[in-house]
């Protein structure tokens, strides 16, 4: 039996949501990131990308190219607040929905057209979406991950694309390089260097051509330029959350050790959402005393990944469960309630000095090792492994290690 794999994004997930809170912003370019000099652009309306603004530009170039534009500092807490109502409607009508970053989704509708259609069920979802949450949404629907998502990007903006089993390659065949996923720069730069420009030409390659160039990888790209794709569509199988937590040799009440402690360890899970490219919507914070009564305590926030927002959140909840003088045996802290699409949803926070600073300590772990640099409150607390937490292998968080 054919599949049939919907793929649905939010166009312009985070100006749509301002345009919902200001109707002023209608019609008009806008642009959203950094305010201050060395701000960056998270998110542009598509009146601004008309002026040559895109994500990830420096707000200074973007304002020479677009300078009508409204400059918006954004809103995480209300961009947290409409992912969540928008998943929560997916997840009520379709039985398997795989959320892959704070504004898109893939839903496994394989089987309906017995009953309801898929293209009808598909169209149906996103009409609710629209009335139910005021936001434009696109979709693409096709008989794989790759080709939905390829299809979702050329139905955009605020439509939706049907492609029929058996026109995947006739689909793709005309299109640039830059729209299969998992393309990026470098390699696009390669494929371009051998004179590849359109998919259509990739498509005719030999298999074997690609594998000297790109090794392993070389047959994953040749697939998916054949509209080849059998990847699942998996109920969020990522981890929903990270924790660490240290049991001490000697049961203590030095509340400055205790919040270094704190610290660090949200420091390391921080930069582990950071290289994962993740958000955490929830911190919860663990106190086990001497005679072994715990206390928790956690809290709800807009999605982030900034080590000074949880670690400011993360004392604060320190504050309020630490309520008894006696010595401690074990602290923890857990990150829940998370999501993809860390890289773009961030570049609005990243603006002051610590989030600066925060960049370039990421710059220096990733290309150094994840304790080639940490803060001084650091130098005690072990890390928490340089594997990625969230490629499925079991947890590399080592619990419970004493110190």
């Amino acid at each position: 039996m054919s599949r049939s794999i919907l793929h649905m994004d939010l166009d312009s997930f985070f100006v749509s949501v301002e345009r919902l809170h200001d109707s002023r912003l209608n019609g008009v370019p806008v642009i959203i990131g950094g305010t201050s000099g060395r701000g960056v652009v998270a998110a542009c309306s598509y009146e601004a990308r008309t002026y040559g603004v895109g994500s990830a530009m420096s707000m200074k170039m973007a304002k020479q190219l677009c300078p009508e534009a409204v400059i918006i500092r954004g809103n995480s807490a209300a961009y947290s607040k409409q992912s969540k109502v928008v998943t929560a409607i997916a997840e009520e009508c379709l039985p398997v929905v795989e959320k892959t970053s704070i504004d898109e989704f893939y839903a496994d509708l394989s089987g309906m057209d017995r009953f309801f259609g898929s293209l009808k069920v598909a169209s149906g979802l996103r009409q609710r979406i629209m009335r139910e949450s005021g936001l434009p949404i696109s979709f693409g629907l096709s008989v794989n991950k790759t080709v939905s998502k390829v299809a979702t990007g050329e139905a955009k903006p605020n439509n939706e694309k049907h492609i029929q089993s058996g026109n995947e390659k006739h689909f793709l065949s005309p299109l640039s390089i830059r729209k299969i996923p998992m393309v990026g720069p470098k390699t696009y730069q390669t494929l371009r260097d051998l004179g590849i420009q359109t998919i259509g030409t990739l498509q005719s390659m030999p298999v074997d051509a690609l594998n000297s160039v790109f090794g392993k990888h070389g047959r994953v790209i040749w697939e998916k330029a054949q509209g080849i794709d059998d990847t699942p569509v998996c109920k969020t199988h990522d981890r929903k959350s990270i924790s660490t937590e240290r049991t001490f040799n000697h049961d203590t009440t030095d509340l400055d050790k205790l919040r270094s402690i704190l610290m660090a360890m949200i420091e390391n899970l921080s930069f582990q959402l950071r290289k994962g490219n993740k958000l955490t919507s929830c911190i919860r914070v663990k106190i086990r005393y001497a005679d072994f009564q715990t206390q928790t305590k956690q809290l709800s926030i807009p999605y982030t990944s900034s080590d000074s927002v949880l670690i400011n959140r993360g004392g604060e909840l320190f504050g309020r469960i630490h309520s008894r003088r006696i010595r401690v045996r074990l602290i923890g802290v857990s990150l829940s309630g998370l999501v993809g699409g860390g890289s773009q949803y961030q570049l609005f926070e990243k603006c002051d000095r610590s989030d600066s600073l925060c960049l370039a300590m990421d710059q220096i772990r990733n290309t150094y090792g994840d304790r080639a640099v940490f803060r001084a409150y650091g130098l005690g607390v072990k890390t928490i492994g340089r594997e990625n937490p969230f490629n499925g292998d079991p947890p590399p968080l080592l619990a419970n290690r004493k110190r």
